[in-house]
């Protein structure tokens, strides 16, 4: 009988092509066996180098490609950020290449752009491209200030957070002083050092007082030497300044000439002469107090709930190692601490450190994965009945995630949660076409009569069940494509997870094919083929069962049929989720108070709430961020304020939904506020992806804000009555306090005046103006001239604040040394009105938010009642609508991506 090979080839068939093929390979792998089972242990060993050098993080980043535009204009209202700064940039944006979003938030004092970029683009390529339009929009804005590029973070940039403290601190309240002094080696010691740690993209400091050097002119010291704001100005700023000569040649040697007339005390400052009296110097100490003081602030840290603190956040750069990044930090750290090089015996102390829960997720991970190989090994073994096989089998088993490991640092696949839960959940199926190649291998062993050799009859084993291994696998791959397809958020959530299963599954298939053959040759000699107990009573009832159907064939079918129809008419019963919850072993209770509240008072009522969170059974620690730190992409206001709890959940038995829980009923007692739980991570992707902090968010879109305002709250009622909401979260559009100035052109007209000089004055004298720097060695900080708090601090001491006319009368003018001063109660119309506390924009349209979370109930069923109710319930007016976003944004769309993708493959 003619031997297959000699049949021609055109009259094979495809998958007996197949079968020769795969013998082939098998006869050379078999033939350089020693080559294959050294190249196999260098694959081990470089299996276990990439586990170690891969980049480790808790949960898949989920952040998209986006630029952040920050633009700080202090005192200015929203609407005349957006209309001066935000709108300008918006306009200059559009059309950037592969710009798929744009959003923006509208605060006293400060515009957040967010710009949101295909994710194929490369974020520093974005920078630039947002650069160069930035350069062209510049001359467009308000003089003066400078819009700035946030940090190239990510929602999971957060991995390191700290306080400059003392061990002798206790539970005591810090002084003033000592929290400007701890701001400032904050600033000057701590932050340039940890800067310089590779992979950290900046540190935002929030709380303490930044330093700075404070000239308070008295008005009426002014106004008895007969001088201005402007004269102080000056004299001030033209008395700060060193100067060059150039060189002076000298004998053989050349001196440089300085002229040194910097500021470097108080004192210099003091000695500042503004003019000549009747032959005696007039100086700044005569018309003004100097001294050390506090920047305006807009933020403030609490810890414990008893006293104010420096606090600090360690941003990683887009793409690091969360793991590796924060072990440098903490080396930092550590060195600083133990060489005492901050003064006073101060000491970097962390509240939050993301590698307490990457280790603790992969701890998790690892031992469930050594579990189930384990679990994997013991079932092979039973069922196998002999240990050589097993041993085979195992040993592939082995490999086959070394392999993996080397493939996903190749790929830049980081470990976390998903990819190595994927890797779990291949184990079971990794083993699959071993057990398959090995198991008919030893069937054909078992069965040779030796009239060929063992490395043929191997071949020849392997390439018979070959090619419904291939096909098994590849089938199996087919079904996580639809995962893969997936985009945005979602699309980064779950590929990791596909992707590693498939690459596992494809490199167990090349391992059962080309190694297990030549560990068979090893380690296989032959003998009998018998079941084992176990598979010979799983083999009975497998074919009792079978039986029973091919001698049932219409009630088999009508039972398959029945379970597909009742499957298929249970799905529009199924509850919808996006993406499960994951437990950090911490808890953030953001807290929303009125717009119009001022810091000291927040500070007040969040020591309170700190005080409350830290009572409930569980929590460690409560480190408390109150509004704005010094990073301008920073947008919270300080009515806002981000709590962390540190959790001890083995400690104290309790499970973090327990904690919650009491969390929120402890929070309950605070009056007039907003509170939303959430968790470090959680909460800062939210707003990074979506830019919203909730699980549901009701977007309005119009122009007019009061419309905008009634419309939320309207459907703010329709959400807290729906069952399952949680956490309702509305936009507060109004309730900012504002003094309004108005200027009166005609009263400065009659008096002599510009809007140039009553706005001086606002500038000035109430909200101070920056006149030079001091510098103290490589420190430098701002000098501040403005009146002192008894002029400015409520709205009849502005009221009386005196201007100098160029006229020679007026009917409430009032004459002086100088010339006619005016009040400027007399030239504006100063009242106190209600403004907008913040104007959301997206798509370059005004917005306002509704959000809130989801509790006890499937989201999608959420959503659709709500969407129901507030059709039937809500006319919306021409020009305005609804827009759904948050998760439920990003489920909708993972959902129209399966409902084409699934039924494809």
């Amino acid at each position: 009988m003619a031997c297959a090979q000699c049949v021609p080839l055109k009259e094979l068939k495809l998958i007996e092509l197949g079968r020769l093929m795969l013998a082939s390979i098998v006869r050379l792998m078999l033939r350089h066996r020693l080559v294959v089972v050294v190249v196999s242990l260098a694959l081990c060993a470089g299996g276990i180098f990439a586990a170690k050098n891969l980049s480790v993080d808790a949960f898949p980043d989920v952040t998209n490609i986006q630029v952040q535009v920050a633009t700080v204009a202090v005192g200015r209202s929203p609407e005349e950020i957006e209309r001066l700064v935000t709108v300008p940039v918006e306009i200059a944006m559009t059309g950037l290449p592969g710009l798929v979003e744009m959003r923006s938030l509208n605060k006293s004092g400060l515009s957040l752009i967010t710009l949101v970029f295909t994710d194929k683009t490369d974020v520093f390529f974005a920078r630039q491209l947002v650069m160069e339009r930035l350069i062209e929009v510049s001359p467009r804005l308000i003089p003066g200030i400078t819009p700035v590029l946030g940090p190239v973070s990510t929602g999971l940039g957060e991995v390191y957070q700290y306080t400059i403290d003392h061990p002798n601190d206790g539970q005591r309240a810090l002084t003033v002083e000592e929290l400007t002094e701890r701001r400032t080696v904050q600033d000057w010691v701590v932050r340039p050092l940890l800067r310089s740690v590779q992979g950290v993209a900046e540190i935002n400091t929030i709380g303490g007082y930044a330093k700075e050097y404070q000239v308070l002119v008295d008005p009426n010291r002014l106004r008895h030497y007969d001088l201005t704001l402007a004269a102080v100005d000056r004299a001030i700023a033209s008395n700060n300044a060193n100067s060059s000569g150039n060189i002076l040649p000298l004998h053989a040697e050349q001196y440089l000439i300085r002229g040194v007339g910097l500021i470097r005390t108080l004192d210099d400052i003091r000695n500042i002469v503004l003019k000549e009296l009747d032959g005696i110097p007039v100086y700044v100490r005569d018309v003004a107090d100097v001294q050390f003081g506090g920047e305006v602030r807009q933020g403030a840290g609490i810890k414990g709930g008893y006293t104010e603190s420096v606090t600090a956040m360690v941003m990683m750069l887009r793409g690091g190692n969360a793991k590796d990044i924060v072990g440098r930090v903490k080396e930092k750290v550590a060195e600083i601490n133990e060489r005492n090089l901050l003064p006073g015996g101060l000491q970097i102390v962390p509240f939050y450190d993301r590698t307490v829960m990457v280790d603790a997720a992969l701890e998790s991970v690892y031992r469930v994965l050594i579990e189930a190989l384990v679990f994997v090994i013991l079932v092979m073994i039973i069922c196998l009945g002999n240990w050589r096989v097993s041993l085979v089998v195992c040993a592939t088993l082995i490999i086959t995630p070394l392999v993996t490991f080397m493939i996903m640092n190749y790929l830049e696949i980081p470990a976390n949660l998903m990819s190595l839960g994927g890797l779990t959940i291949a184990i079971g199926l990794m083993v699959d076409p071993t057990v398959v190649v090995v198991e008919n291998i030893f069937l054909r062993l078992s069965h040779a009569t030796g009239d060929e050799p063992k490395s043929e009859t191997i071949a020849k084993a392997a390439a018979e069940v070959g090619a419904p291994v291939i096909y098994g696998i590849i089938i199996i791959v087919l079904v996580f494509l639809p995962l893969m397809s997936l985009q945005g958020m979602e699309g980064k959530m779950f590929s990791p997870l596909a992707v590693t299963i498939s690459i596992a599954l494809l490199v167990a298939l090349v391992v059962s094919v080309l190694l297990s053959p030549v560990l068979c040759d090893y380690a296989l000699k032959g003998g009998s083929e018998e079941d084992t107990k176990i598979v010979s009573i799983l083999k009975t009832l497998y074919l009792r069962l079978l039986y029973l159907a091919l001698r049932n064939p219409k009630a088999t079918a009508m039972v398959s049929v029945g379970s597909l129809l009742l499957a298929v008419g249970l799905y529009p019963f199924l509850g919808k989720s996006f993406i499960p919850i994951m437990q950090e072993g911490a808890v953030t209770p953001v807290i929303i108070r009125a717009p119009s509240i001022s810091l000291d008072k927040a500070i007040e009522l969040e020591m309170e709430a700190t005080q409350l969170i830290a009572k409930v059974p569980g929590v460690v620690s409560v480190v408390s961020k109150l509004g704005r730190g010094d990073s301008p992409a920073d947008p919270a206001s300080q009515n806002e304020s981000d709590p962390i709890a540190s959790l001890d959940l083995e400690g104290s038995g309790r499970t973090q939904q327990e904690i919650e829980e009491d969390i929120r009923k402890a929070l309950l007692v605070l009056p007039g506020v907003n509170i939303a739980l959430s968790q470090p991570i959680a909460q800062r992707v939210d707003e990074m992806v979506t830019g919203v902090r909730s699980q549901v968010a009701v977007k309005i879109f119009g122009d007019d804000l009061e419309e905008l305002r009634k419309l939320s709250e309207q459907v703010a009622r329709i959400v807290k009555s729906t069952r399952g909401a949680r956490d309702l979260r509305i936009e507060r559009l109004s309730g900012q306090q504002e003094l309004t100035i108005d200027i009166d052109r005609r009263a400065i007209a009659r008096y002599g005046l510009n809007v140039a000089d009553v706005n001086e004055l606002i500038a000035t004298a109430i909200g101070g103006k920056a006149v030079t720097q001091v510098f103290e060695g490589e420190r430098r900080f701002t000098l501040l001239l403005r009146f002192p708090e008894q002029f400015r601090n409520d709205v009849e001491s502005i009221r009386a604040l005196l201007l100098r006319s160029r006229g020679s009368a007026g009917p409430e003018g009032i004459m002086a040394r100088g010339g006619l001063l005016v009040p400027l109660s007399a030239v504006a119309d100063i009242r106190v009105i209600d403004g907008p506390a913040i104007v959301s924009r997206e798509y370059a349209k005004r917005r306002v938010v509704v959000g809130a979370n989801v509790h006890d109930r499937d989201l999608g069923g959420f959503v659709a009642e709500l969407q129901e109710r507030t059709a039937k319930e809500i006319k919306l007016p021409s020009g305005y609508y609804f827009v759904w976003g948050g998760q439920f944004e990003n489920m909708e769309r993972a959902m129209a991506t399966l409902a084409v993708i699934v039924p494809i493959t």
